[in-house]
């Protein structure tokens, strides 16, 4: 049996009028999933590691390989909404400290089993992002069929430079853009 444990993934900044359009789009043709406001902490940690808060759960997640990487191993454990603020301790009790906030509204759907996002966050922008898990095997193929439908959208694929350098930015000042 396959571990379907990695994270595909291709994403684009998009313009306030392409975040519009596209959430009238998938609402058409797409299932709704949810829409929900997250707060995510960023921790100085060799790996990406992270916690988060949403209107319905917290959770604690790992996400191993680089930042911005097309596809990564992902380990993710729920708690309630209500323990965020003990996540946030016990990292800070092992020492790790925040090095970002994020404040972001999310909208997600389920596009023919494949999960997008429409994001806004405080500070960064609007973005799109299609996401896809899958196994070790069929990773590549499942990148490719990520472009093209992001590609069908009509969308560019942002370069990983672009968000780099802007996750950079933002780290740097996310104090005073948020």
């Amino acid at each position: 049996m396959k571990m379907v444990d990695i994270e595909v993934e291709i994403r684009s900044f998009i313009s306030e009028e392409n975040y519009i359009e596209l959430l009238d789009y998938f609402k058409t043709n797409a299932k709704f999933i949810n829409k929900e406001y997250q707060e995510t902490y960023y921790f100085d940690s060799e790996q990406d590691l992270r916690i988060q808060k949403s209107n319905n759960y917290s959770k604690v997640w790992l996400k191993k390989g680089k930042l911005h990487d097309d596809h990564r191993e992902e380990i993710e454990i729920k708690v309630p909404v209500n323990d965020f603020d003990n996540l946030n301790n016990l990292f800070l009790a092992l020492n790790y400290n925040v090095n970002i906030k994020w404040f972001r509204t999310r909208h997600t759907f389920d596009w023919n089993n494949i999960s997008v996002m429409i994001d806004y966050t405080k500070g960064y922008g609007y973005i799109i992002e299609l996401e896809k898990m899958s196994s070790e095997l069929d990773k590549l193929n499942d990148l490719e069929l990520l472009k093209n439908l992001l590609n069908s959208l009509n969308i560019k694929e942002t370069p990983k430079e672009d968000f780099n350098k802007k996750y950079e930015f933002y780290k740097t000042n996310w104090k005073t853009l948020v």
